[in-house]
């Protein structure tokens, strides 16, 4: 018996609960846990479930010093496009693949995949393309008839159910890479468990940042920091957890 599960809330949020009993339910497939603050029943996830390992999620973003990750003018006038470009170095590069993995699955924005499936299924063989290419792409959209570049999943309107879904799957770690909205919205329901920031010496002042405003509080433990002779600094950080009020 586990004594520490990811359990639903009234809220359907995730928490971990410390618990003191399990009984099998073999006529719904689920387990009966009771909360040891409590003695409360709790609604938790299906036991093949939790007994599972899950797959993590790393969210990934290029970010200036006040937090922009937007790189094109998207639907606004922000003037300073592919501002990452003259930072993009040898051993950048190398930090980067290594950050990925040699196999890994993508969670993508819907702005995002339609920019990088236009660049990336032309770019010569190297291990990033191919990498990419070879990913399965979870695009968050609302035209999943529209998606071209495979493999490909298109989520549906519950991004978070569909979300619990996957990373209780079999396959490899996840990778977010973009979109402040879908970054904001697993952070909320606690599905991320990594972040890496790439932080690039550059004040932009305007534009998309990668936490938005309202997102909720986390504490980050500091895996690991690396500086780039670029001035780039590629912070890997783990989620501890929600920021506790003082």
């Amino acid at each position: 018996m586990k004594p520490n599960i990811e359990a639903l809330n009234a809220n359907g949020r995730l928490r971990t609960v410390r618990c003191v009993h399990v009984t099998e339910k073999k006529q719904t497939g689920r387990e009966v846990w009771y909360d040891a603050s409590t003695a409360c029943r709790i609604r938790a996830l299906p036991f093949d479930v939790l007994m599972r390992d899950m797959r993590t999620l790393k969210l990934i973003e290029h970010i200036s010093l006040d937090g922009v990750i937007q790189n094109s003018a998207d639907d606004d006038d922000f003037p300073y496009s592919d501002w990452t470009a003259p930072y993009r170095t040898p051993a950048g590069r190398d930090a980067m693949l290594a950050a990925y993995g040699e196999s890994f699955d993508l969670v993508l924005g819907r702005r995002t995949y339609d920019i990088w499936s236009d660049f990336w299924p032309k770019a010569p063989t190297s291990p990033m393309a191919d990498g990419l290419n070879a990913a399965k792409k979870y695009v968050a959209t609302h035209r999943p008839e529209s998606l071209e570049w495979g493999p490909f999943e298109g989520l549906g309107p519950d991004i978070v159910g569909d979300m619990r879904r996957i990373k209780s799957q079999d396959g490899p770690d996840l990778i977010l890479a973009g979109s402040s909205t879908l970054t904001s919205t697993l952070f909320e329901y606690g599905l991320a468990d990594e972040v890496l920031l790439v932080v690039y010496p550059v004040l932009l002042g305007t534009g998309k940042r990668v936490f938005a405003e309202g997102s909720p509080a986390r504490a980050f433990e500091l895996v690991s920091t690396k500086a780039m002779p670029s001035g780039v600094i590629f912070s890997s950080y783990k989620v501890a957890g929600p920021l506790k009020a003082v």
